[in-house]
């Protein structure tokens, strides 16, 4: 589909950070004052001191941020104006014709480095595996209050408001007809998409069920059961980031917008699958997929570069407080009207039944559990997600 070269306020980014900046970050990383050791021999105390301490050498010494910069800045790079805040995106084009435009939205602790990844396999799936009716167009913006967003200055920025402003992004880049897809806060803004059915939105995909923290689910067979338990285990012992930010985002801002080490902690203390597999890339050099140490460090940077820790923590205030819940409590969400994708990935916090997607969603065409990859699906299997949205979209063509 031809894009319509229609809005003439947006604008090419590009990102150049000064030198001084990285110095003063590996000045700072060298400074921290560390805790004494855990006392245990697991994570269920933090993040280990251990996997921080090797993390903090890497980052000083042998990380190099300008191969960041240099990947980001050989995409097409924009920003623009929406609903007073300025909202940054990739906007890569196929080279097939045809291709069908997806907007993909990330979450937290992520951003769009971890999108990077799956551009290839998604634009040019020819040489990935892929045919070209497979082609996507894509829109990869960043959330408001993350990265090389703005931060929103007013209350309301919310997983629905942010879906609002991504429907008016894909209105100026010409696109009338699109699908969506999210994980973490990304499929919660997806969610919401999907049931404001904007003008041009045809089907959205999501690897976390957002609706199953929303009340108990069904827990009438053994993998009901099993993902119940999976969630009642994170609400009890897992989830302190996510009290933490939906209740008092603007406390932890202080300690994340000050040190360096004290944001890359609060970022690694997420799910358990993924700290382990990040902690193993540290501690072993032993990577799995593309959750190296570079491309994890690629991501924590970003958030360190361009100070958005607290305002990214504020986007769960936002969509997951007090505030929200009680406005949510007693109304009766909208059905989602477009039909739906879903992949379930064994690493995430829960595996998600099918039963329980087909009772949020009442137009499941595409279910699937695959055998590899976790909470961060798109960054740790990039070939794998791929292949999956590819199938979940295939009959919207």
């Amino acid at each position: 589909m031809a894009v319509i070269e229609t809005a003439t306020e947006i604008r090419p980014f590009n990102v150049d950070i000064p030198e001084e900046e990285l110095a003063e970050m590996r000045r700072r990383i060298a400074a921290t004052r560390w805790p004494s050791k855990e006392l245990v021999e697991d994570r269920s105390q933090g993040v280990q001191l251990t996997t921080m301490q090797e993390l903090a050498r890497y980052w000083a010494t042998d990380y190099d941020w300008r191969k960041a910069e240099a990947k980001l800045n050989a995409l097409p790079q924009f920003t623009t104006e929406i609903d007073g805040v300025d909202i940054h995106f990739i906007h890569v084009k196929s080279a097939h014709k045809n291709a069908l435009p997806l907007i993909m939205t990330h979450g937290w602790p992520g951003s769009v480095i971890e999108l990077l990844e799956a551009i290839g396999p998604l634009t040019d799936p020819t040489a990935h595996g892929g045919t070209a009716e497979d082609a996507f167009d894509l829109v990869l913006p960043s959330l408001p209050g993350y990265g090389f967003s703005g931060e929103p200055t007013e209350l309301g920025w919310d997983v629905g408001r942010t879906g609002q402003a991504w429907a008016e992004l894909m209105r100026r880049l010409g696109y009338t007809r699109y699908v969506a897809q999210g994980g973490d806060v990304g499929a919660g803004v997806t969610d919401a998409m999907g049931r404001q059915a904007p003008e041009g939105l045809v089907g959205i995909h999501m690897n976390l069920l957002v609706t199953a923290l929303g009340g108990p689910q069904p827990t009438d067979t053994d993998e009901e059961r099993a993902a119940a338990d999976a969630i009642t285990t994170f609400r009890t012992s897992g989830n302190g980031y996510f009290l933490e930010q939906a209740t008092r985002p603007q406390t932890i801002g202080y300690a994340v917008l000050d040190s360096p080490v004290a944001l890359a902690a609060w970022m690694l203390d997420h799910d358990t699958d993924a700290y382990y597999k990040i902690s193993r890339a540290f501690v072993n050099g032993q990577p799995v997929g593309n959750l190296t140490r570079d491309h994890v460090l690629d991501n924590i940077t970003l958030y360190w570069l361009t100070g958005t820790g607290a305002s990214a923590a504020r986007s769960y205030w936002e969509s997951y407080g007090a505030a929200a819940v009680a406005t949510a409590a007693g109304q009766t969400p909208r059905e989602v009207s477009v039909p739906v994708g879903f992949t379930t990935f064994p690493g995430e916090i829960w595996r998600t039944p099918r039963s329980w997607v087909e009772q949020s969603y009442p137009n499941v065409i595409y279910f699937n559990e695959v055998d590899r990859g976790g909470h961060f699906a798109t960054w740790e299997e990039p070939e794998l997600f791929s292949e999956e949205t590819r199938a979940a979209f295939k009959s919207l063509r």
